[in-house]
Formats: C-alpha cells, sequence, structure tokens
C-alpha cells in the first residue's frame, strides 16, 4: 500500500500554487493546521523535505520539484479513473465497435474517429473493415454497435448516409485503352478483373459483374487499388477512395457503353438503438457529421 495519500499529494500542490499554508487552505477550504500537517506527515514518510521556508512563504526543494512532478501526473491520472468511472456508472460504454464497409469515405471516417475521440477519449473504439456480406454477419451475432454497410440487413432499419458510386477503370497504358474505341462487357472477358472477397465467414456473396475469364480476388480494398494501379487489372473501384488517383490520370474510366458507373447507397444500423448507450449514439451522429461536411459534393 502506497504509504503517502493522493489527499497529501494535492494539499502539498495546494500550497505551492498558492506560495504559502494560508493562502492554499483558504483556497481549498482546509485549516492551515491541517494542510500543515498533511505536509510534514508526508515528508516524513518519504524520509525527504519537500519544502522549504522562504521568508513568509515556502517553496519547493530540488527534491520536491521532482516529486511534485510526478504527482501532478498521478494526481491528473487520477481524476481521469473517476471521470472515466461516472461516465461508466451513468451508462457509458467502455467500448464501441464498429463494423465499417470498405468502400465507406475514408476521410469521413477518419474525421468521425477523430470527433468522437475528442469528446470520449476513455471509450475505446474496435474498427472491423468488412467487405459485402461481412458486416450483416457481425450484425446478426451481436459483435458490432454500429454496421456501416451497401447492403439490406434483414429484420433491421437503416439510416442513409452517403451514395458510393463505382467506376470501371484501368491504368492509362492497360490494353484496354489501347483499343481506342467504345467498350462493352465481351472486351473486358479476356482480361484479369480485380475484385474483393466477402469477408463474412458463413454466408459470402459476389456482387457486380464477374466474368472475366482471369481473375484475382484479394481481401482489402486497398490491395486491388493498388494493382490495378500498377496496370495489372482493371476493377470498379469507389470513386471516393482513388480520387486523388483520377485527377492524375493514374486511373482512367473505361469507355463503356453501359455499366461503367454504379452506385451503392451505404447506410448505418444500429444493433439495438433503443439500448445504445450515449456513446454509440455520439459516434452515429460523428458520422452523419462527418459524411454531411465531407460527402457534399
Amino acid at each position: 500500500m502506497s504509504r503517502v495519500t493522493l489527499a497529501q499529494w494535492r494539499m502539498l500542490a495546494a500550497v505551492v500554487e498558492h506560495g504559502g499554508f494560508a493562502r492554499a487552505a483558504e483556497a481549498i477550504h482546509k485549516s492551515p493546521s491541517t494542510l500543515n500537517h498533511a505536509v510534514h506527515k508526508l515528508e516524513e514518510q518519504l524520509g525527504v523535505q519537500v519544502l522549504e521556508p522562504v521568508g513568509r512563504q515556502v517553496r519547493l526543494t530540488e527534491a520536491g520539484e521532482m516529486l511534485l512532478r510526478r504527482a501532478h501526473q498521478l494526481l491528473e491520472s487520477a481524476e481521469a479513473l473517476e471521470d472515466v468511472a461516472g461516465r461508466l456508472a451513468a451508462g457509458l460504454e467502455a467500448e464501441v465497435v464498429l463494423a465499417v464497409d470498405q468502400i465507406f469515405p475514408s476521410g469521413a471516417l477518419a474525421q468521425a474517429l477523430n470527433r468522437f475521440s475528442a469528446a470520449f477519449p476513455y471509450v475505446r473504439v474496435q474498427l472491423h473493415e468488412t467487405v459485402l456480406n461481412g458486416g450483416i454477419e457481425m450484425l446478426y451475432d451481436g459483435r458490432a454497435d454500429l454496421t456501416l454497410t451497401g447492403l439490406a440487413a434483414q429484420g433491421f432499419l437503416g439510416d442513409p448516409l452517403v451514395q458510393v458510386r463505382f467506376i470501371a477503370v484501368a491504368h492509362p497504358d492497360h490494353a484496354l485503352h489501347a483499343l481506342g474505341r467504345e467498350l462493352d462487357l465481351r472486351d473486358l472477358l479476356r482480361h484479369r478483373q480485380m475484385v474483393v472477397r466477402d469477408s463474412a465467414q458463413r454466408q459470402s456473396m459476389d456482387a457486380g459483374w464477374l466474368k472475366a475469364e482471369q481473375r484475382w480476388t484479394v481481401s482489402h480494398l486497398e490491395t486491388s487499388i493498388d494493382m490495378v494501379r500498377r496496370g495489372l487489372a482493371f476493377a470498379w473501384l469507389p470513386e471516393t477512395r482513388i480520387q486523388a488517383e483520377l485527377e492524375r490520370g493514374v486511373l482512367v474510366p473505361l469507355p463503356l457503353a453501359a455499366g461503367g458507373n454504379r452506385e451503392v447507397s451505404i447506410q448505418m444500423i444500429y444493433r439495438d438503438r433503443d439500448r445504445a448507450g450515449p456513446a454509440t449514439h455520439a459516434m452515429a451522429e460523428a458520422l452523419k457529421a462527418a459524411v454531411s461536411e465531407q460527402c457534399t459534393a
């Protein structure tokens, strides 16, 4: 057990901050004798002199400065702990679990998480980056407090967040662009296509056009983007994740007569809206605000 209490450290800090026992006693509503006894008891317990008189005032010794600096960290940690305990007692969750489809705009996600963390610094966030049915599976299993998905979830109602447009693209030097004409889906058959694997463990699904004779299946959207950027394949990719490549001409939309673009509506689904705690609701509001600010265009 610690020989010195937090109360003693607080009283020492008050004496130093206010320059003496009398002023500190008035500020924290204690008697000067109580403060004097607490500080001398602290020195006796530690075997170190922490204060020395300077006229009618006192100041920290060199050892006292080092100890009080460490004590401030201890006091701040104790205050934070009490704050967390109070929030938990009021129903605040210790953790929020998010299942977010990889096609969700990364800038909006980062902004939402940053805003949430500023308001709830001690609530942990578990972020699962899912594909297709992966988020729905977590929702059904009760493993996600909030799910952002482009698929409908049977038995759940979602809040629409943002429309994500997929564009068929390839590197400007890709053989499909070398044809120099309008393309149809038959032109794609003989070229390699990149697709992202459904992250669901039990009921995976396919989505979009998947008829290319050559197909590479990867687990993460960023891998697909990187492969297409290197000229190794073509793919339908979310516009929000390749905007920089489109602007620089590193990726160029394929001139398809039809089917070059498709849109997916991302919705946010609560595991249980009525039972969700304040942190989960705050996360939902942060996501909505970030989408409104980042994805208006």
